[in-house]
């Protein structure tokens, strides 16, 4: 069955069944001095892997701590410092058990629609969020880091219409926080920046629709990500749609590769449930599957007061190119 018909099959379940999510927890940005402001989170888990015909493999501990400064001076200027801890395993390009500022950046309001910004930021693209605090289940679909941007230096500018939003990047790279663009030796060998640009309307209430193109000149790699969302009477509804192509200095010379989301959430009171579904496959310059994995979750969740919520997860994985898999895990996510 191609991806466009495993789409198909899986929307049309997922609207059948009305599915359903977690819900945010609360900030509380504690004030600790003039316009000077504190709020962050814990997030900790146990989780098991079972690969098919393999051994379990077990986990437990902190998976992240974080500590956000926010500042809010006069004529429209504020500030945002994030310091976080990644547990073993958690950060794609710092590593394990390590502290680092994730992000810092200013931003002006220049008029109460438009805003730019100076600094390390996260990218604008991608349906599922990078913080735990923005998930509706446990785990993330492991694709992000083929169709999503991460955190960036440079900067970047948006608009915020009534009904529709703009906005664009210009960074030192899409994808590496640590790029600093520093001049090699010869002038050729000067390291390339990267673009983002998006546009989202909003066109009634509850619902969304987003689309981003990234091109990063390092990478050599161009990436689209698109998502809708619909929320209503409790329910939220996602689609997402991503694709990337990959050129001829690219680590995966000339290949390509495309992946989808589907979700639904239901939350009421202090219980919520979401199910979720998704496909991705990256290919090389000949066809051949370089990284796959589908996998269907479903993660309820239970709201213990307005800073605690605790997740489970279960999630079956399915891959050509790395196996199947079964895994559970438990959350618990405080926030203040």
């Amino acid at each position: 069955m191609n991806r466009i018909n495993k789409l198909t099959r899986w929307a049309s379940a997922l609207m059948a069944v009305g599915a359903v999510g977690a819900m945010p927890v609360a900030h509380a940005e504690i004030e600790i001095g003039k316009g000077l402001s504190v709020t962050g989170f814990l997030d900790m888990s146990y989780s098991s892997v079972k690969p098919d015909g393999g051994s379990s493999s077990k986990s437990a501990g902190i998976d992240q701590f974080e500590t956000d400064f926010l500042y809010a001076g006069s004529g429209g200027v504020s500030a945002e410092v994030d310091v976080e801890y990644a547990g073993a395993g958690k950060d794609p390009v710092y590593g394990d058990n390590v502290t680092f500022v994730e992000q810092a950046f200013v931003t002006k309001a220049i008029t109460d629609a438009f805003s730019v910004k100076v600094g390390r930021f996260l990218s604008y693209s991608g349906w599922e969020a990078e913080e735990p605090t923005g998930l509706f289940q446990y785990s993330g679909t492991g694709y992000a880091k083929y169709f999503y941007g991460y955190y960036q230096n440079g900067v970047s500018a948006a608009y915020k219409g009534g009904k529709f939003a703009v906005m664009g990047s210009a960074v030192t790279s899409a994808f590496n926080p640590k790029d600093r663009n520093e001049i090699k030796t010869a002038p050729d060998k000067n390291d390339k920046m990267g673009y983002e640009g998006g546009l989202a309307v909003m066109p009634i209430e509850g619902l969304t629709a987003k689309a981003f193109y990234i091109t990063d000149g390092d990478s050599d790699t161009d990436i689209i990500n698109t998502w809708v969302s619909y929320a209503v009477a409790g329910f939220t509804f996602a689609g997402e749609y991503n694709n990337v192509n990959y050129g001829s200095s690219a680590a995966n010379a000339d290949g390509d590769g495309d992946g989808y989301l589907l979700m639904a959430n239901y939350a009421t009171g202090p219980y919520g449930i979401t199910l979720r579904y998704h496909d991705f496959e990256i290919k090389d310059s000949a066809g051949a599957t370089v990284d796959d994995g589908s996998a269907f979750t479903i993660s309820p969740s239970y709201k213990v007061g307005d800073n605690w919520l605790i997740v489970g997860e279960y999630r079956m994985d399915k891959s050509d190119t790395n196996g199947d898999s079964n895994s559970y895990a438990l959350e618990a996510l405080f926030t203040f």
